[in-house]
């Protein structure tokens, strides 16, 4: 049997760390920084192509993906030189899909013909909300007019285009939500993500949420009907879910995201990325320093700016498979499920979860149901007890 990056996918993941300012939800590794030598980091991230590159010789590069942080904050020349020397270092697919995370404020719109012209086929937009006052609430910087703005012009420009919003957030009714989606919907390119707005510790909502300052949340009967309604209306317009959070049209999925999902293979490089590559049939969790001065400082020189490089355990990967795999509507094979699972108990539970409605097993393939997706979480908690 070929190994699951054969099959699934190898991708690059490229980390750009800084941010005009730090969201007050954002978990993510961003940083706000006075300045910047892009020059300076530039090189950095030749030089960890190259590193990486020689450790996956031979391998044909299926996606790139510039993610934050703010990826827009990069020059377009800098943007020109790292697709350039990653065009030197691997084989491209001839469909390669290359995407770089934007903000869609008025500066960073104009840089989007730049990016083209580097090579970037495909754009993904924080937009996160089409009003603003919620914008303003979520500490964004640009205002409702300017995210549409940003839209139609990546929609002029790119062959793909994506964007982001968030939902469930405080006090946001249903009726308010779904005339903002279909409003959303109306301008979309091929590909729209769905967050609802989490809570996460350590972040400024979540010590807001600690000290009971962050009232309107949606309890779990709204969050479940926004759920619902958001499926629904994204069907009715011909943008179907593919994964929890993401509907496209068909044919416009993430193919980097996919990579993920599916189990494939993955190099990451910058601050705080983290990657998995599979070396005579081992699979490898790959680290990178988190801090951006101490990543940098590292690959300037040590020449390497990965932190831990560590096996990943055959149930380790196991439940990587599931957790993942689980996500999209294709399911995962069952064949590698077998060929990684252990023990039959986990097994039992698929048999319990098909009574129920909540899964879809055949010897191909585990596919979670519609039924069964509002409560993935509790599906996954069930499979990998077993």
């Amino acid at each position: 049997m070929p190994e699951i990056w054969q099959t699934a996918g190898f991708g690059l993941y490229i980390h750009w760390p800084f941010c005009q300012a730090k969201c007050p939800y954002c978990d993510f590794n961003s940083h706000v920084a006075a300045s910047i030598d892009q020059t300076r980091w530039g090189d950095a991230y030749l030089s960890e192509i190259r590193r990486v590159g020689a450790d996956t010789s031979g391998r044909v590069l299926g996606s790139v993906y510039f993610g934050g942080g703010t990826p827009s904050l990069m020059e377009a020349a800098l943007v020109s030189r790292i697709l350039e020397t990653i065009s030197a270092t691997w084989t491209l697919a001839n469909d390669i899909e290359i995407t770089l995370e934007a903000n869609p404020t008025s500066s960073e719109a104009t840089r989007f013909e730049g990016y083209r012209a580097a090579g970037i086929n495909r754009v993904s937009v924080g937009v996160q909300a089409l009003n603003d006052s919620d914008l303003r609430a979520l500490g964004r910087l640009h205002s409702a007019a300017e995210a549409q703005a940003a839209v139609e012009i990546a929609k002029d420009t790119f062959d793909h285009v994506s964007f982001d919003l968030i939902y469930a957030r405080q006090d946001q009714t249903l009726q308010e939500w779904t005339v903002e989606l279909k409003k959303a919907l109306g301008i979309a390119g091929d590909h729209i993500s769905l967050y609802q707005l989490t809570v996460e510790d350590g972040t400024a909502f979540g010590d807001r949420l600690a000290r009971g300052r962050l009232p309107g949340l949606p309890d779990d009967d709204l969050a479940a009907d926004l759920y619902l309604v958001t499926q629904e209306i994204c069907d009715a317009a011909g943008f179907p879910a593919y994964e929890i959070s993401n509907h496209a049209r068909p044919g416009a999925e993430s193919r980097h995201n996919l990579t993920y999902w599916r189990g494939g293979d993955y190099a990451a490089i910058g601050p705080g990325a983290h990657g998995r590559l599979t070396r005579g049939g081992q699979r490898i969790a790959t680290e990178t320093h988190l801090a951006p001065a101490k990543w940098l400082r590292a690959v300037e020189t040590a020449k390497t700016g990965e932190s831990s490089r560590v096996p990943v355990s055959q149930s380790d990967q196991f439940s990587e498979l599931l957790m993942m795999g689980l996500r999209i509507r294709e399911g995962v094979s069952m064949t590698r499920l077998e060929r990684l699972g252990g023990s039959n108990g986990w097994l039992k539970k698929v048999s319990q979860l098909q009574e129920l409605g909540l899964v879809d097993a055949t010897d191909r393939s585990l596919a979670v149901t519609d039924r069964g997706r509002p409560v993935l979480n509790a599906v996954l908690r069930d499979l990998l007890a077993g």
